[in-house]
């Protein structure tokens, strides 16, 4: 038997085996269906299905964990692509992207007493009204921008009570500072020479390890002293000069005369005590001079700063932190005139007085300096890039061209706080005028190239002059990183609360306070009369 099938579909012609044959009309019910429509749907599909398997073995290939399997999955595949998007779940709808992109302002938001103030409230209130996704973007971008003005508030908020409390002289501080200039006028054995007259010429002997402490903080150079030489393997070896200003002189003497560190030396000296700094115009005190009329003016002081609400709250917390009198401290810019102020010494280990000694520093004096003047720890390589990640753009304007032309934006940073100067070179250098170049620079640009501090000018100062020394030696940020572990910085040589969660203020951080409260006795009767906690 044989089957024949018109071109239009309409006929059928059977031809049997017995070569009789057979018509057989077909009647199609409408216009609207036929055969021929049939034949090419089928057609039409088998490439639809063509299509579903190459994409589902694309999707294979490419590591997909989920294959489509049916036409509602690919549906659901190709529906992103089509609308412009394709997200991770590939089911967002392309309102909810339109609503979110739309800006919000914080005026649209203010005295609005709709806006869900948790996520409980928001999800009670988006399956209360049964919103739909326009809807549901919307409640949601409202929620996330109110609680982002209110965080950058609170943070900056927290920075700003931190500035002032850093930036503030603690009860506890001012207490011991006048016990002891009393004790030093009424009692004589607060008044011992320091150090006694036959150990004055070790002062100068380079055959000793010297270090210099330049701080007005009584209890923080005694923190820095006993740590010093505690953990010190020949503290006969060590020579500690501690240089102060006029009105903490006395109280300073009084307390290393009472606390004696012997078998090392300690002296104690006020700014007023070097002849050439008080003779003339000295470079250290005209800056001091100008820097002081230029900040009384930075950016209209912290409540200036705290109005702006565009900036980041970093942004603003470096600002406030500028503002600091640390920065405009004599104490923080005499390091620059180390060479005159020990003429007769060859190397020095200068120390910040909000440092930690936790080991023997002898081994300074053992590195090579190869010619360098400043051995320092370099802060742009390390596991913690929050602290380990400074370099020179970190500190200087490279907008300005002054500074764009001279310097290279990525060129590693180093530590101030923990350093070892080779005087001898630093001699037949420039260093010191370059410092003071720079700084007045600064100073007639209003504050242009750097904002206030010392180093972004020692950055400069010593350029060319820095002799990288190991990490180990100086572990910085335990005043501004919480999330510095107890363990690693119990396991540095120098730790350094840089920052402004000092170890003496109530804003430290409770777990890395106690490397620093070790070495205070509370027992002392000072400490003690001026509730001074060691915890």
């Amino acid at each position: 038997m044989q089957l024949h099938i018109s071109p239009s579909l309409r006929h059928v012609t059977v031809v049997t085996g017995k070569g009789l044959r057979e018509f057989i009309k077909v009647k199609v019910g409408s216009r609207r269906f036929s055969y021929q429509m049939m034949f090419y749907s089928l057609l039409f599909f088998t490439f639809l299905l063509r299509f579903v398997f190459v994409l589902s073995t694309v999707d294979t290939i490419d590591g997909d964990p989920s294959p489509c399997s049916s036409l509602a999955c690919l549906g659901k595949r190709l529906k992103p692509k089509i609308l412009g998007r394709r997200t991770e779940t590939g089911n967002v709808p392309e309102a909810v992207y339109q609503v979110l992109e739309q800006p919000l302002s914080e005026q649209e938001l203010k005295g609005r007493s709709d806006i869900p103030q948790t996520l409980q409230d928001f999800m009670s209130e988006v399956k209360r009204s049964k919103s739909d996704a326009r809807e549901f973007a919307q409640k949601l971008k409202e929620m996330v921008t109110l609680m982002e003005q209110r965080t950058r508030t609170a943070k900056i908020q927290e920075y700003l009570y931190r500035h002032v409390a850093s930036s503030s002289i603690p009860k506890q501080l001012h207490c011991l500072a006048l016990k002891l200039a009393h004790e030093h006028s009424i009692n004589a054995a607060a008044r011992l020479q320091l150090p006694e007259a036959e150990l004055v010429p070790t002062l100068v002997d380079n055959n000793y390890f010297h270090f210099v402490l330049a701080s007005d903080n009584i209890l923080a150079a005694s923190v820095v002293a006993k740590s010093l030489v505690q953990n010190s393997l020949r503290p006969h070896k060590i020579v500690l000069h501690i240089i102060t200003d006029r009105k903490t002189y006395f109280p300073m003497q009084a307390w290393f005369s009472l606390h004696p560190l012997s078998p090392a030396i300690i002296e104690v000296k006020a700014l007023h005590h070097f002849d050439w700094l008080s003779k003339g115009k000295v470079p250290v005190l005209e800056a001091m001079e100008k820097d002081q009329r230029v900040r009384s003016q930075f950016r209209g002081g912290s409540s200036v700063i705290v109005a702006n609400n565009e900036e980041n709250p970093v942004v603003v917390a470096a600002k406030l932190q500028a503002l600091s009198p640390k920065y405009n401290s004599l104490m923080n810019h005499i390091r620059i005139h180390l060479p005159e102020l020990f003429p007769s010494l060859n190397k020095v280990v200068f120390l910040d007085d909000d440092i930690v000694i936790q080991t023997d520093l002898s081994p300074l004096w053992d590195i090579d300096m190869d010619g360098k003047v400043n051995g320092a720890v370099e802060t742009c390589r390390g596991e913690d890039k929050f602290v380990m990640s400074k370099k020179f753009k970190s500190y200087l304007n490279f907008s300005n061209p002054l500074i764009a032309r001279h310097f290279d934006p990525e060129e590693c940073a180093w530590a101030y706080g923990m350093n070892v100067f080779d005087l001898a070179a630093w001699r037949k250098t420039n260093i010191s005028s370059t410092y003071y170049h720079w700084l007045d620079e600064n100073l007639k640009s209003d504050l242009s190239l750097w904002q206030l501090g010392t180093l972004p000018p020692g950055l400069i100062a010593f350029h060319g002059h820095v002799q990288t020394i190991d990490p180990f030696w100086h572990m910085l940020g335990l005043g501004y990183q919480e999330t510095t572990s107890f363990s690693d910085a119990e396991s540095a040589a120098v730790v350094h609360f840089n920052g402004r969660a000092k170890p003496w203020l109530d804003i430290a951080f409770p777990h890395l306070r106690p490397l620093w409260a070790k070495y205070l006795d509370s027992s002392d009767r000072f400490i003690k009369s001026c509730h001074i906690r060691a915890s």
